[in-house]
């Protein structure tokens, strides 16, 4: 009977033993899972203020296309006007050339 307990303490230490080898590896593979996890939050986080930079490119982009526009059409109006100009200054260029014509051929008819 004592023989028969004494391989049963046996078997129990065994099993105690194993257990506690058990928990030891969990408790390791515990905490590499915890430290996944509080990588994976702080990459979550980066790739969401990653998402709002982007998000805020986006419309500083569209800001920026908008303002383009707006002065390509601006500059578009005022290239129509200097040519507008340069047309009405080109007419009264012309129009001294034939005053000095003019002036010339009183004088030589005199």
């Amino acid at each position: 009977m004592v023989q028969h307990v004494e391989q049963n303490l046996q078997l129990m230490t065994k099993r105690a033993v194993k257990a506690e080898s058990s928990v030891a590896k969990l408790r390791q593979e515990n905490a590499l899972l915890q430290v996944q996890l509080r990588n994976y939050k702080a990459e979550n986080e980066a790739l969401q203020l990653g998402q709002a930079g982007l998000a805020a490119a986006k419309q500083n982009a569209e800001l920026a296309l908008q303002h383009l526009l707006r002065v390509t059409t601006s500059s578009r109006a005022s290239i129509r006007q200097l040519l507008s100009g340069a047309e009405s200054l080109q007419l009264v260029a012309d129009l001294l050339k034939s005053i000095d014509r003019i002036s010339e051929v009183s004088e030589d008819g005199q």
